[in-house]
């Protein structure tokens, strides 16, 4: 049976004017509408497609993908207010998603960004938005191990840092001081796993935990300076955004890894930045 809200493997029946039929089980024939049907498609073929409400309230499919489908968050804009039922946000399709007063926790104007949690109207069958983020996320303390990497959507700052949901399903936090600059609202990024608490709170980091993360930025930084005749001018006072720019990592990666490398005698570490330990000290310098 088709799942409404989701990305469905459904057989084409027939062809008709309007555009294709397919087989959605339960739900009947579902329209799959010509403008979207792949070239090249035949009845009796197996087409991925999206199954969703048209604004006639008539069970159709397209090839086209939503921002987020059921089960999924995402930030997504206000494009219309209807005060007696809502808003409507833009999801990526023709008809237009509403998020209705119910489920707002303030009340939302045109252009407003909101995140928001995409799910199904068990009563009706409609695909909606709810800002109620807390009531849809998953409580049950994840099995993620530490340096997994994960997906995140970050959801706003906190005194610590940054919330985020992890995976579409879990809150997450990433602390101010493994940051290089602000995130925004909104933004989707690759992070990773430092921690689940034993109350099922979730620590995470943009760079890997541990050896894990230290031992591939190590070669990062010896492949930098090689590069640079053996000489870089990064150090402690070197500004987190420069080091992001430089390396790709947080301020607080580079020391654990030039630290390292320090100890593996690998590197020179000076009051200028850094050299490879191979690299003779630069004539005159009193600070080598």
């Amino acid at each position: 049976m088709a799942q409404i809200g989701k990305r469905n493997q459904l057989t084409v029946i027939k062809e008709a004017p309007p555009g294709f039929y397919l087989d959605g089980g339960e739900h009947g024939e579902l329209l799959l509408p010509g403008q979207y049907i792949p070239e090249g498609s035949k009845p009796g073929d197996a087409l991925d497609v999206f199954v969703y409400r048209d604004s006639e309230d008539r069970l159709v499919a397209t090839t086209e993908t939503p921002h987020a489908m059921v089960g999924e968050f995402a930030y997504l804009r206000v494009v219309s207010v209807n005060p007696k039922v809502g808003v409507f946000l833009d999801w990526g399709l023709a008809k237009d998603l509403l998020l209705p007063i119910r489920e707002q926790k303030e009340r939302l104007a045109y252009g407003d960004w909101v995140i928001v949690h995409v799910c199904l109207d068990t009563k009706t069958d409609r695909i909606v938005a709810s800002t109620r983020i807390n009531r849809h996320l998953n409580l049950v303390p994840p099995p993620y191990t530490e340096g997994q990497p994960v997906n995140l959507l970050i959801t706003g700052p906190t005194p610590l840092g940054y919330n985020a949901i992890v995976e579409n399903a879990h809150r997450g936090l990433l602390y101010h001081n493994d940051l290089s600059a602000p995130l925004a609202v909104g933004e989707r990024i690759d992070g990773f796993v430092r921690e689940v608490r034993e109350d099922g709170k979730i620590d995470l980091s943009l760079d890997r935990a541990g050896y894990q993360r230290v031992a591939p930025l190590t070669g990062k930084i010896l492949e930098a300076l090689a590069a640079s005749g053996g000489r870089m001018p990064f150090h402690d006072d070197s500004s987190p955004e420069e080091i992001r720019a430089a390396f790709g990592m947080s301020k607080k990666a580079f020391k654990q890894a030039i630290g390292s490398l320090f100890k593996q005698r690998q590197i020179v570490i000076t009051a200028h930045g850094i050299r490879l330990a191979s690299t003779p000290p630069q004539a005159g310098s009193s600070h080598e």
